[in-house]
This record gives C-alpha cells, structure tokens and sequence, in this order.
C-alpha cells in the first residue's frame, strides 16, 4: 500500500485536499443555514441540488474531456469550485446556495472523473485493486479531517467557507504539475433503466435507496444535528463515525461476502442498518445513541453499496459489467436527488427524528426486497458463482467503478486459474 501511495502521492495528496473541501461545505451549509433560519425544506433543497449537478456531470463531463482535454477540464471546475465556496457566506439566500450547490456538484463530479482517469492510468494489473482502496481511504480521510475543522472554527464568520476555497485551489496544483498525460478518455455507454432492472432487480432497487441513504447522510447529517441542539463539537463527531465506521467495515464485511452468499448478507446488513437507525429514533436526544446509529447506518450502507455492485456482477457477462454499473449509479443518482427532499418533508411533518425513519425505511425495504428476491431466484450453486468483492466509494464517479470491474475481472480470471483459490 505504502508503495502504491508513494507512486501517485501527488494524486491522493491532492484528492485529500479536494474532498476535506467538499466535506467541509457540505457540513457548513447545513449549520450555517440553520443559523441563518433556513426552513428545513428549503435546506433539502439546497442539499438535494448538488446531486443533481453530480448526475448531469457524470454524463456530460465524459464528452467535455474529449473535447478539451483532462488538464483543461480539471483546471476549469476547480476553479468554478474555489469561487461558489467563497460566494456562499456573500450570498446567504436559499436560491443562490441552490445554484451553487448545482454547480459545485457538477464540478466535484467532473473532477473525480478527471482524477480517477488518472489513477486508472497509473495504476497496473497488480496494483490496482490497491490503488482503489488507497483512494477510497483518502476519500473518507478527508470528509473525516473536515469535521474536525468545522468543530474548531466560527460557523458564523468567514473563515471556515474560505478554508475549502483555499484547499480545493492548492489541490490542484501537485495533481496538475506532475500528473502524467492521459491516453485517449473513453467511458462505456450505461445501460437504460429497463435494461439495469433486468439485470438485477435487488441490485437496481438497492442503489435507488442507498442513494437516498447516502445523500440524507452526506446532506442532512448536520441539519439534524443542529435541529435536535447538538453543538457544533458534537455534529461534527457525529458526522465523523459515520465515515469511520464506513471505512472500517469496509474490509470484514467484503471478507465476509467472498465466503458467503451474497444476497444473504446483503439482507442482514440491510436488516442491521435498519435497526441500527432505529436505535436513535426509540431513543431520542440521547448523544450517545445518536452516534451509534450514525455509525451502524454508515458501516452497513457504505459497504453495501460494494456489495450490491459484486452481487450485480455475480449475474453479468464480463463485457456488460461496466455499462451495467453506468446504469447503477445512474439509478443511485435519482435516489441521491430524491433523498433530502423526502427527508426534510419527513422532519417538518413527524419531527427531526423523520431523519432516522427515513434511513430505517429504505435500510428495511432494501432486505425486504432481498427476501422476496429469494423466492423468485434461488442461488444454490453460488460458491461457483461468485466472483471477488471490490472495495468501493459511494462518492466516486463511473471511473472508478469500472476501474474496480476492471479488478473483478482480474481477480476472477486469477481464480479460475487456480481452482485453488477461495
């Protein structure tokens, strides 16, 4: 690992740098709009707007690429990202954060997809299911590192909506002066929705709701946290376990998933993200159960979004699986879209704790529908099967996900070469 970070430093350096940005105005909205008196209606909106900008992103950037080149693109939307962040606290109106969330989701996007182009590139057959990891943990370790500095600074003032500016402008500069240049940027057309459900109807109905899941975490974490007196200090380690557990579950649960069946544990980590949303929701106002349930919604969906992605591939011929996971995440998109709007209705119309019902609600219809999926597709042979879980973000763009098809494929033929091999 140590070999694979010292390889491409510039890029992890510099995605740190981009997602402890992102991670901090995805945060600092939500406070600092409450403060200010948003409605929490209007602050879904505005949360629900950077996914909308992310999902036009990751079809139109593609072709933008092409057209201009990696470095011109990279360039261009960091620099749209640095000035939205400061035009924030100039701006202090639902409208204008919701044209900048817009903006600053289509950017992020375009730039993980530049990034991610980059890190495929470097990155070799022996090496880049390592690589996929390395850039996951950076990703989580950057949202994490944002929380602290929220919990340290002045919600009110300037500064903290200055920082992100300041860390996404020097983020690009390692990345942009030692990146090598890129081949040729191709990207697979994704499959409808029509063709996606047919793939697998659990894998498509999975990542709509862990969409919503993701998005109510990533958007509304602080909104809720603020709505039910949390300090500051407090949102932020919130927030926090949310990521930590993401990533430390990561690895046993994909341990876990290359030694069982997949759809079965797909049902009880469904099923325990459930009930672990409801710990807060029985127990309401308590810090304490707060944080558990925020860590066992983020350690169970987190993982279960890879997990999905392997158990799609368990089902797909070789040459579908990176049009396939084009249309999953497209899907994924609409439920991230569609996720703070249902969430702030729910907290205006049954209480901020709408806000773990509503996890509760897709984490429960998620291994409900795995059940019922059970009774129409038995998987008695599925030891054959199976193929190798990969290690995903739920923040990448299409390129990193094909990148980890790419190591499924591998993994795959590496078995099927060594009968071996577990």
């Amino acid at each position: 690992m140590l070999q694979v970070f010292t390889g491409s430093w510039a890029l992890f350096v510099g995605m740190f740098m981009l997602m402890v940005g992102n991670g901090l105005q995805g945060t600092l909205l939500g406070l600092r709009g409450d403060l200010e008196g948003f409605s929490t209606f209007s602050l879904s909106i505005v949360m629900s707007a950077y996914f909308l900008g992310f999902l036009f992103s990751s079809r139109f950037t593609p072709k933008l690429i092409r057209r201009v080149g990696h470095v011109r693109v990279f360039a261009a939307l960091g620099s749209l990202v640095s000035a939205v962040l400061i035009s924030y606290p100039v701006l202090v109106e639902p409208w204008a954060w919701t044209i900048g969330r817009v903006i600053i989701g289509f950017c992020f996007c375009g730039v993980y997809i530049t990034a991610e182009s980059w890190l495929n590139d470097a990155s070799s057959n022996e090496n880049r299911g390592k690589s996929l990891s390395m850039y996951m943990i950076v990703q989580m370790a950057g949202i994490v590192f944002a929380q602290w500095i929220v919990s340290r600074g002045d919600i009110s003032g300037y500064v903290l909506f200055i920082i992100p500016s300041i860390l996404v402008s020097l983020a690009f500069a390692p990345v942009l002066l030692s990146a090598r240049p890129m081949p040729a940027f191709e990207t697979t057309k994704p499959m409808t929705v029509k063709e996606v459900i047919n793939a697998s109807p659990l894998v498509c109905l999975g990542m709509f709701m862990l969409g919503g899941v993701f998005s109510a975490q990533f958007g509304m974490s602080a909104v809720y946290g603020s709505r039910v007196g949390l300090s500051v200090g407090e949102i932020s380690f919130f927030i926090s376990a949310i990521y930590v557990a993401a990533l430390v579950l990561q690895y046993p649960i994909g341990w876990l998933s290359d030694r069982m069946e997949r759809r079965v544990l797909i049902i009880w980590i469904a099923f325990l993200g459930g009930f672990g949303s409801l710990i807060a929701f029985l127990v309401p106002g308590y810090f304490l159960m707060i944080v558990i349930s925020g860590a066992i919604v983020g350690g169970t969906s987190n993982p279960l979004y890879a997990l999905l992605l392997a158990y799609a591939n368990d089902y797909l011929n070789r040459e579908d699986m990176a049009a396939a996971s084009g249309g999953f995440l497209f899907v994924n998109g609409l439920g991230a879209i569609a996720g703070p709007l249902v969430v702030g209705f729910m907290m205006d119309s049954i209480g901020d704790n709408g806000f773990w019902l509503f996890t509760a609600s897709l984490m429960f219809a998620i291994g409900g529908y795995g059940i019922y999926r059970s009774t129409k597709r038995s998987r008695d042979d599925w030891e054959e099967e199976q193929g190798t879980y990969v290690p995903v973000s739920a923040a990448s763009s299409t390129v990193a996900v094909e990148l980890a098809q790419e190591v499924y494929i591998e993994a795959s033929e590496e078995d099927a070469e060594d009968p071996a091999t577990p």
